[in-house]
């Protein structure tokens, strides 16, 4: 008898294991969300830009003289990914706004996505409620200029649409689809893990959005927006981290 539920534990808890698992393998990319860029000589704050919430990418072109130099932004509202040549170098807050960019000597393409997590309603920083990057932005000390400023349309573009490719091993921005097969209906929650910024839809469904940042480290996915069968789940990600799969929790996951 001991041996029979024994048996039925282990495959009860096999069955659960691979209903958790949920395998990114499709990657959308991030410039079919692009909207008009703006180019300007010096930085233009979101709010310039017609953008009162979400994502915005600044660009421009460096150069290099050595294996490590400091870029320094002098506002950046409320976080931003680093990317140099389409590689990670890192993440920045106005709390910690200098990174070190680590490249052989030579040109490159500086992409820096910011996202603007809310504005100030109430309090004496009412007045100052600039977002997105604004100031200057220095490169071993020297400003760098000639921006292209590029309003991404993330949360408002249709799912649907995406069209979605097999990932290749790439480091840049964009949206991640995986499935995953549920029998019982109920609550679950995503446990984002590992992951650094970004936005959540289920059944194209938008469920939530999450931060490295934060305690809790997953989002609720309500019974009602899941169906028995196949599921899908797309995320968009502002650092990307070369994450690949995320899992499916009963009980809300925190650090």
């Amino acid at each position: 008898m001991w041996n029979k539920i024994a048996l039925g534990v282990t495959m009860l808890a096999s069955q659960t294991l691979v209903a958790q698992e949920i395998v990114f393998n499709q990657k959308a990319a991030l410039e079919q969300v692009y909207q008009k860029p703006v180019e300007a000589e010096g930085l233009l704050p979101m709010n310039d830009l017609n953008v009162d919430f979400g994502y915005v990418l600044y660009q421009s072109e460096i150069t290099t003289q050595s294996e490590s130099e400091d870029l320094e932004l002098e506002n950046v509202r409320d976080y931003a990914a680093v990317y140099v040549d389409g590689k990670l170098q890192g993440r920045v807050t106005d709390n910690n706004k200098k990174i070190a960019i680590k490249t052989n000597p030579g040109k490159y393409l500086l992409q820096i996505y910011v996202e603007n997590i809310g504005r100030i309603t109430y309090g004496p920083e009412i007045t100052d409620n600039s977002k997105g990057l604004f100031g200057e932005v220095t490169l071993d000390g020297n400003e760098v200029e000639n921006w292209k400023m590029i309003p991404l349309n993330i949360k408002k573009y249709p799912v649907k649409d995406l069209k979605f490719e097999n990932r290749a091993e790439v480091e840049t921005p964009g949206f991640y689809r995986g499935k995953f097969e549920l029998k019982e209906l109920k609550n679950n929650y995503l446990d984002i893990t590992g992951w650094g910024m970004g936005e959540v839809w289920v059944n194209q469904k938008y469920v939530g959005s999450y931060w490295e940042e934060e305690k809790q480290r997953s989002i609720l996915i309500p019974s009602e927006d899941l169906v028995q069968g196949e599921n899908e789940i797309v995320v968009f990600e502002l650092k990307n981290n070369q994450q690949k799969t995320m899992k499916l929790s009963q009980t809300p996951v925190f650090k």
